[in-house]
């Protein structure tokens, strides 16, 4: 089986890993996704294509790290109301004045930080697997954002793990902002 193979099951793994990640108040709102090389490429250009929009530097390099990957995973919160537990971690006073709220970014809002709890969780769960079993990753919010441009699933904001499993791990040590 070829090293790249072997990484894109071990995605499939992580799925599973992010898919049964505990959840708060028995309430499910994280997608998972396993992306295909064309859209884990389509990504990668998206990324690069904001970089030149928005003169940030860092998704150019992100973008080049995703199309050097060999498979990524999207972890992404659907969307949601507030847990019912009037906690205010939102900001807000409680979860009725929150579910009367909403804007969009990069990603959609307001989310529920008992919601954002289980996406780190999930997110946790699925990157630790992948360490277990030898291979690069990063959790990346930049790639996330070119997710959601691209529409590619139903989450109000997503983060990616791409893998790689090469002699050197390509998301570190990477190249500094050119001057």
């Amino acid at each position: 089986m070829a090293i790249k193979d072997t990484v894109k099951m071990i995605g499939e793994l992580m799925v599973v890993a992010a898919r049964t990640a505990p959840k708060a108040v028995g309430q499910d709102f994280i997608e998972v996704i396993l992306l295909s090389d064309s859209e884990r490429i389509a990504v990668g250009n998206d990324m690069v294509q904001i970089a030149k929009e928005r003169g940030v530097w860092g998704f150019e390099r992100d973008g080049k790290n995703v199309m050097d990957s060999d498979a990524m995973l999207l972890v992404g919160l659907l969307p949601h109301k507030g847990a019912g537990l009037n906690c205010g971690g939102c900001g807000y006073a409680d979860c009725e004045e929150f579910n009367s709220k909403s804007y969009s970014g990069d990603f959609e809002g307001p989310n529920c930080a008992i919601r954002l709890l289980d996406l780190g969780i999930a997110l946790g769960s699925a990157a630790k697997l992948a360490s277990e079993l030898n291979v690069d990753n990063r959790i990346m919010y930049r790639a996330g954002v070119s997710a959601r441009r691209l529409k590619i699933g139903k989450s109000k904001l997503f983060h990616a793990i791409p893998l790689s499993a090469t002699g050197k791990n390509i998301f570190f040590d990477r190249p500094l902002k050119p001057q």
